[in-house]
């Protein structure tokens, strides 16, 4: 069973870009409600697709740099990086299945 794991500016590019597997890059903040509340799901799909997905948790509040670079203006946002580059971006909270549908097309 996976859990999230927590990336930050400096490891951004080990973790996330030159990841073998699909990273879901939850950027989020203590501060932002809909953040909190997609947490659970998050989790759940860590635990649920161990091995064809990686979701990383990366605190905007600390990591300026990357959510800078990405464009990032709203919480919670999640970006999809395959390959190293964004294949899919998903502003605000989304109940499991909507995320799913967007994510499967992606898992190996």
């Amino acid at each position: 069973m996976s859990a999230p794991i927590t990336v930050t500016d400096a490891t951004f590019d080990e973790l996330v870009l030159k990841s073998e597997t699909p990273v879901l890059v939850d950027f989020w903040a203590d501060w932002c409600g809909p953040c909190k509340m997609i947490a659970p799901v998050l989790d759940a799909i860590a635990a649920e697709q161990d091995g064809k997905i990686t979701i990383a948790k990366l605190n905007y509040d600390e990591n300026q740099q990357t959510p800078n670079q990405y464009g990032v203006l709203g919480l919670p946002t999640l970006l999809l990086f395959k390959d190293g580059a964004v294949a899919e971006q998903i502003v605000g909270a989304k109940p499991k299945r909507a995320l799913l549908k967007i994510l499967e097309p992606h898992l190996g």
